[in-house]
């Protein structure tokens, strides 16, 4: 049976946090913050990043223009060398085919660029191509099918 003479505190209130700057009872004269200064004062203290006065280091890089995807697109790159190695003429060349000859990701969209010299007549679907890659292509009497984005 709990008498007064010998209660407990219960778990939860057995750390209490110390209560500063109460007067003089609360820890003594300056309750635990020292005599002066900005760190002794109500609301006293720097703000995140302040380097004593010196200039910090959010202030000494430059800012950055322009704009990083959060989750950028990932192309795989098919040049028209590849292409003329690989390929025989009058060939079609898909996504199908180039995983096929092991030359890109299936997970991945595919875009022709236009490094290197195509002689064979091809007809190609790609989700991008460069404006320089489908002239060659063209010049070399083949054709170039866009795919629509998803």
């Amino acid at each position: 049976m709990s008498k007064l003479h010998n209660l407990k505190p219960g778990s939860s209130q057995s750390q209490t946090r110390k209560r500063v700057g109460r007067g003089n009872g609360s820890s003594g004269t300056y309750a635990g913050r020292g005599r002066d200064g900005q760190n002794s004062r109500s609301g006293g203290g720097v703000r995140r990043g302040f380097e004593g006065g010196q200039t910090p280091l959010f202030k000494k890089l430059g800012k950055l223009k322009g704009f990083k995807a959060f989750k950028p697109t990932v192309f795989n790159i098919v040049n028209l060398y590849t292409l003329e190695e690989k390929f025989n003429d009058g060939d079609t060349v898909d996504q199908n085919t180039l995983t096929e000859k092991g030359l890109i990701d299936m997970k991945k969209p595919t875009k022709l660029l236009a490094k290197g010299e195509l002689k064979k007549k091809l007809t190609i679907t790609v989700d991008k191509a460069s404006k320089t890659a489908v002239k060659a292509v063209e010049s070399a009497g083949g054709s170039v099918n866009i795919l629509e984005a998803k």
